[in-house]
């Protein structure tokens, strides 16, 4: 199986920068798609950032100019460093992973989430 654990979460005032991580393990040949989504109380899960094998990033227009995704494909870890946070970032940020497994089996995976709070 595969496994997603994210770390970097906190509070932090408005302004203020964190950078989330989500390191990816298990029986992995590849991970063509990592990205973040978030989730606001009573809101849908929502898009934030997504980055391909290749460096291919995708962000939603909220956080561009703010947020900046990267990945470590020898690692299989991606990162979200997040600067000039707003109270409207507040949310559950989840990791996901599009991955192609040993056996050459594909198949999307999330994280347990970590919780973003950007209040004063």
């Amino acid at each position: 199986q595969v496994q997603l654990v994210e770390s970097g979460g906190g509070l932090v005032q408005p302004g203020g920068s964190l950078r989330l991580s989500c390191v990816a393990s298990g029986s992995i040949v590849n991970i063509p798609t990592m990205g973040w989504y978030r989730q606001a109380p009573g809101n849908q899960r929502e898009l934030v950032a997504t980055i391909t094998s290749g460096g291919r990033t995708n962000n939603v227009d909220s956080v561009k100019g703010r947020f900046t995704i990267s990945r470590d494909n020898n690692k299989n870890t991606v990162y979200l460093q997040m600067n000039r946070l707003k109270p409207e970032d507040t949310a559950v940020y989840y990791c996901y992973a599009d991955v192609l497994k040993v056996g050459f089996v594909r198949a999307n995976y999330w994280g347990q989430g970590t919780q973003v709070t950007v209040s004063s």
